[in-house]
């Protein structure tokens, strides 16, 4: 079942233009807006090991809050900043 959810996962992530960067970036936004601290630290763990900026991780938590507000963005944040401490210093 693991394998075959791998497996749907990168079948939906190459159904479509795009890119590596956008898709890590979507997947972070979609995590942090479902308030799914597991999964928005995951992906941001993700999007660094795949060369994207500490910066650019960020901005995606921030471009959050006119859509879910600013307590729910201030959580992202928070998980963002988690992992970039961890990867930082860890």
């Amino acid at each position: 079942m693991g394998q075959a959810y791998e497996a749907f996962g990168d079948a939906v992530g190459k159904a479509g233009p795009l890119d590596d960067k956008t898709r890590c970036l979507v997947k972070l936004a979609i995590s942090i807006g479902a308030r799914m601290e597991g999964a928005a630290k995951s992906h941001t763990h993700k999007a660094i090991q795949a060369g994207i900026s500490p910066e650019e991780v960020r901005q995606v938590a921030v471009m959050a809050a006119p859509t879910i507000g600013f307590p729910n963005m201030m959580a992202g944040l928070s998980w963002v900043d988690d992992v970039l401490g961890e990867e930082a210093y860890g």
